[in-house]
This record gives C-alpha cells, sequence and structure tokens, in this order.
C-alpha cells in the first residue's frame, strides 16, 4: 500500500486513484498510510465486502457534488456537474426576482352579493343588522337551566372512583 501511495505521490499526471474493494482493516491502514503521506481519502460502496478507498492529492480535493456522485455510485462527469450548477443558479435567480415582484394581487372578475343575490336578497342583511340587540344576558346561564348542581370536588371525587373501579376490572355501576 506505501509503495502505491508512493508511485501516486510521485505521479504528477494522476490527481486521484481508486483501490479495489478491500476489508475493513485493509481500509483502515490505507486511510493511515494516506493521512500521513498527506493526501485524502474516501471510502466508497455499500456494503462492507464492496467497499473501496479513492485517494486525492490535496490541491485536487474533491466537492461536495463530486463525492455525492462517488457515493450513489456513479461516476464523476464534471460537464453534468457544471450544467447542473448553472440551472440551480438560473432557478435561484428566478425564484430572487419572483420574490422582488412582491405579491400577486388577485381581483374577482365579480362581486359575490351580484352573483348570489337571488338567494340572499339584496336588502336583507342591511335589514338584519338594523335590528340586531345585544342580549344583555349573554354569558349568563340562570340556575335552573344547569343539570349538574355538584360541586367540582364531588365530581372530580366520582370521576377517580370510576377510574379506580375500571383498573381495577369490576362492573361500573349505573349513574342516575
Amino acid at each position: 500500500m506505501e509503495k502505491e501511495v508512493s508511485d501516486f505521490i510521485q505521479d504528477s499526471g494522476q490527481i486521484k486513484k481508486k483501490f479495489q474493494p478491500m476489508n475493513k482493516i485493509e481500509r483502515s491502514i490505507l486511510h493511515d498510510v494516506v493521512e500521513v503521506a498527506g493526501l485524502t481519502s474516501f471510502s466508497f460502496g455499500e456494503d462492507d465486502d464492496c467497499r473501496y478507498v479513492m485517494i486525492f492529492k490535496k490541491e485536487f480535493a474533491p466537492s461536495d457534488e463530486e463525492l455525492d456522485s462517488y457515493r450513489r455510485g456513479e461516476e464523476w462527469d464534471p460537464q453534468k456537474a457544471e450544467e447542473k450548477r448553472k440551472l440551480k443558479e438560473l432557478a435561484q435567480r428566478q425564484e430572487e426576482e419572483a420574490a422582488q415582484q412582491g405579491p400577486v394581487v388577485v381581483s374577482p372578475a365579480s362581486d359575490y352579493k351580484d352573483k348570489y343575490s337571488h338567494l340572499i336578497g339584496k336588502g336583507a342583511a342591511k335589514d338584519a343588522a338594523h335590528m340586531l340587540q345585544a342580549n344583555k344576558t349573554y354569558g349568563c346561564v340562570p340556575v335552573a337551566n344547569k343539570r349538574d348542581t355538584r360541586s367540582i370536588e364531588e365530581a372530580m371525587n366520582e370521576i377517580r372512583a370510576k377510574k379506580r373501579l375500571r383498573q381495577s376490572g369490576e362492573e361500573l355501576p349505573p349513574t342516575s
């Protein structure tokens, strides 16, 4: 491994090298050798027996997009990556332009009151609004209308008793 790494460093035409799949221990050793040599290394592949190591010279370190393509098991194509980057920039510019234009104001073609006047009438809403009077007893419920005359403590005690009965598996007594 040291000899292969050394040959890679000496060869100025190579910027990356892909090794054959190897086991976990061999990959670990190779990563250590590469680190000592001052290079960059990454492991790729799904299963432990199919994983392989690629090493790169520091000045030619891979981009995130390149690493992602290797992780997906694809070959890196700089031209395709440039096209994707340009498309992304174009989409981002379009988004920014749309955001600068501001919200789109939508105005309906017709007024709903005119559209449904045959159902609601022309003056029905105005007449109802004029006749509206506030209910002065709003929110007040007379005692005669209340069905449950127990105090809060009595209601909570009854609920706890029912819960205990349910947990013990006994039949609940009928409530009146």
